[in-house]
């Protein structure tokens, strides 16, 4: 299942060559972003074209995100690529919810004849650009306030600036590259230590 909140922060990843990528560096980047997760944003973003505009909303949601991303692993330390640059509290929370509030939702109940009522949120009409800053917000919103917010951890892999929600007791990592990063790290470390000492 797609987290579109963790993947909204995940556009900041590492280059593989010790710096930082941003994969919504361009409206491009976007519109093949938001396409790729047509099936969790909805039918409307099968045929999104990012603007300039749409970019600058999202991107600027993207800060408010990784703030608060920062704020829910502590004590631990936020995502290197963050680390002196997050936005004051007050403001990720007003980016957030702002938003969000941009669409309005409203529960709608259904009830198949042989299966449970569910409800299912309908979304007022909007443009395609304020029905995705809306969608990701709502997203923000129910990650942080549900149950997976407890695993979530910034990779401390050497040059990763990944967010990632731990999957099981001794996960360390966002991805096994990561792991193999660290490791080699390490091991170098203690090579040179032992050269020095």
């Amino acid at each position: 299942m797609i987290n579109l909140a963790l993947d909204l922060a995940s556009t900041i990843r590492h280059d593989g060559n010790g710096g930082v990528a941003d994969d919504l560096a361009a409206p491009a980047g976007l519109t093949t972003w938001v396409r790729d997760r047509a099936d969790a944003l909805g039918p409307w973003a099968a045929a999104f074209t990012a603007d300039s505009r749409a970019l600058a909303d999202v991107t600027s949601l993207r800060a408010g995100v990784r703030a608060l991303f920062a704020r829910a692993v502590r004590p631990a330390p936020p995502s290197r690529a963050d680390a002196d640059r997050l936005l004051p509290l007050p403001e990720a929370l007003t980016r957030v919810n702002d938003a969000a509030a941009q669409v309005p939702t409203t529960p709608r109940l259904t009830w198949a004849e042989q299966g449970e009522p569910a409800a299912r949120p309908e979304h007022g009409t909007a443009a395609p650009a304020t029905l995705l800053t809306a969608a990701l917000a709502r997203a923000t919103i129910d990650f942080l306030t549900g149950p997976d917010r407890a695993d979530l951890r910034s990779c401390t892999a050497p040059r990763c600036v990944r967010y990632f929600v731990k999957g099981h007791g001794r996960q360390e990592f966002c991805k096994p590259s990561c792991s193999n990063r660290a490791r080699v790290a390490r091991h170098y470390q203690r090579q040179h230590e032992n050269q020095a000492g």
